[in-house]
């Protein structure tokens, strides 16, 4: 018969009755779980964290000191519904990371994927969905009601306006503030993000072949320096690249239209 290892609680953590904590997990000095919370097999909170809320948090993810997760919403319109905070596995979570639940007006729940890495003070706001293995720099910060795809780099102080989408695989750079859509595979750079081609860096690191890449930037200079509305360019990049399940992946990000506006490249933003 398996033997589950058993969880092992400093003294001085305090972990309410209700809380459920699996097998093998690690809760340090100082930590406060809250009786809704929910601790993964192999979790390891390492010291003075706080777990507040209807949390869960994915098997073997790592949490650093003075994180706060499960808070309730920094939004005047919470008014107590039980929302969630769902953290994937796999995770590492630095030191002062804050993530908070969902609310009513949203999806009464925030989620995060797995194997994502956020460096010391990111933050996640309310009703959220992060894709996995994303990368939050020092200081990311993310509005309410964001989404966030698989593999998406976040630079250091950058903050990204509620409602706001990046697609997957997209990077943003440092004290960036991104208010439009970052397009999937994109790179935004700027005082407020605009495009500044593709993220040639992220997709060589990631194995996609060169004939994929250079299909991408084809697909590119169609969408945004083609004749022709937005919207035709959109139909003339989906039909002219029909079978490639990469550019298709923008195509169906730019169409599926979120509440803010797609970002344009720089050398377009002034007419925009």
């Amino acid at each position: 018969m398996k033997i589950e290892p058993v969880p092992r609680i400093d003294p001085t953590a305090r972990v309410a009755d209700g809380a459920r904590i699996g097998a093998g997990v690690e809760i340090g000095p100082y930590c406060v779980v809250g009786p809704e919370a929910v601790i993964g097999e192999g979790c390891r909170l390492i010291a003075q964290i706080h777990v507040a809320g209807h949390t869960t948090i994915g098997p073997r993810t790592i949490v650093y000191p003075f994180a706060s997760l499960g808070t309730p919403p920094q939004s005047v319109h919470y008014k107590g519904e039980p929302s969630r905070l769902v953290i994937g596995a796999d995770c590492v979570i630095r030191e002062h990371v804050t993530m908070n639940i969902g609310t009513a007006g949203g999806r009464m729940e925030t989620r995060v994927g797995e194997r994502g890495m956020f460096m010391v003070g990111a933050h996640v706001g309310h009703d959220c969905v992060v894709g996995d293995h994303v990368l939050f720099a020092n200081n990311a910060t993310l509005g309410g009601h964001v989404e966030i795809g698989a593999h998406v780099f976040l630079g250091g102080l950058s903050a990204v306006h509620q409602f706001a989408r990046i697609g997957e695989h997209a990077v943003v750079g440092g004290l960036v503030g991104v208010t439009e859509d970052v397009i999937p595979f994109g790179a935004a750079i700027g005082h407020r993000a605009k495009l500044a081609g593709l993220n040639l860096v992220g997709l060589k690191r990631r194995g996609f072949a060169r004939a994929a890449i250079h299909d991408l930037r084809r697909a590119y200079r169609m969408l945004f320096f083609g004749a022709g509305t937005l919207g035709e360019r959109v139909d003339e990049v989906a039909k002219a690249f029909g079978g490639d399940a990469n550019v298709q992946r923008i195509v169906q990000f730019i169409r599926a239209a979120g509440k803010r506006r797609i970002a344009l490249p720089r050398e377009l933003a002034d007419d925009d």
